[in-house]
């Protein structure tokens, strides 16, 4: 065995030829041992410093022993039998199997292996990479539980709009066909809006005031007479669509439920401002007066999502109405309008 002069961790065995495949593959990050098939069992003779840092053990009580050494009580045989049919077929596979670290600490290793041919095309070395699945499923279980949170408090939100819409309709419309008309028009634009709003691919562009327009629309109980949109009329791209429209979707829903479209009299008024980059200020007036929220799961929700995008969501608690502003910095503003 010899060690890399700059490399401490850096191992391979007698006899390995290293030009070429070192200089490739010398500073990855990326777990990678070596064996060698010729030789009895399989075993080990080479290992980066990337492999060493992931199980714990140095380069001399890895190399000359089969990889197998990795396993555990809770290494499945189906995983290990996989492991060998994708060395008898001569081919690259991926298997998930549990493996220990020196320390005992079990990981979900995603290892991918395959032959490394000689000049006759015979397997001279076998290759396996490693890469601890932890985190990579620690941000999944987070994103599809941020995903399945704001489903939940959106369909709450839907259902307390179509509650209100439906109740205040029926104040002004004294007929009942009429009042079945006017409550499945509100409601199918309601719907409409919400498809139409998170359908936008990420790489095509929409109008901001035909995406905005429909939507509180949608939400006002009297109709568009109780909305004002003033400034210009900026680009928004797919990807950045969804953030904006829930939150614009979160804003309009407490308006219906707390602020100022509960009232017939309520206004909100959105201003476009793209002095710096692309700001909407939300100011809500003619409702109730305003008190902060005890619980505020549904705007740290949608806050996330806005800086997610670049951007950011702040809420000011006035007694007279809600402000509210949604800001994307110059940055994020030329992605806006390309």
């Amino acid at each position: 065995m010899k060690l890399a002069t700059d490399e401490p961790l850096w191992a391979c065995a007698p006899g390995f030829d290293e030009a070429g495949l070192l200089a490739t593959i010398r500073h990855t990050r990326l777990p990678l041992c070596v064996t060698d098939p010729t030789l009895p069992d399989n075993p080990i003779v080479y290992v980066n410093a990337a492999f060493c840092e992931l199980t714990g053990y140095p380069p001399e009580e890895t190399l000359g022993r089969n990889c197998r050494f990795l396993q555990g009580p809770a290494t499945t045989p189906q995983s290990v039998e996989e492991i060998g049919r994708i060395l008898a077929e001569r081919r690259v596979g991926t298997v998930e199997l549990v493996n220990y670290r020196k320390n005992g600490e079990a990981f979900i290793n995603t290892l991918q292996i395959g032959p490394l041919d000689d000049e006759n095309g015979r397997a001279r070395f076998f290759f396996g990479t490693q890469m601890d699945a932890a985190p990579q499923r620690e941000a999944e279980r987070r994103g599809r539980e941020l995903a399945t949170r704001e489903l939940e408090h959106r369909l709450r939100n839907i259902v307390n709009v179509m509650s209100v819409t439906i109740r205040m309709s029926a104040r002004d419309e004294s007929d009942p066909q009429a009042l079945a008309v006017q409550i499945e028009r509100r409601l199918r634009a309601l719907s409409d809006t919400h498809f139409r709003a998170f359908a936008t691919p990420p790489d095509e562009t929409v109008r901001l005031r035909p995406l905005i327009e429909p939507l509180l629309a949608a939400y006002a109980p009297v109709g568009a007479a109780q909305l004002e949109l003033v400034g210009a009329d900026a680009r928004v791209p797919g990807a950045a669509v969804s953030a904006l429209t829930l939150a614009l979707h979160e804003l309009a829903a407490n308006a219906v439920k707390h602020g100022a479209l509960s009232r017939a009299t309520g206004r909100v008024e959105i201003a476009v401002d793209e002095a710096e980059g692309l700001a909407l200020r939300w100011r809500e007036s003619g409702g109730p007066e305003v008190a902060p929220p005890q619980r505020r799961n549904g705007a740290a929700i949608i806050r996330s999502m806005v800086e997610a995008a670049g951007g950011r969501l702040e809420f000011d608690w006035r007694p007279e109405g809600l402000a509210a502003l949604i800001a994307f910095p110059p940055e994020t503003a030329e992605r806006l309008h390309a």
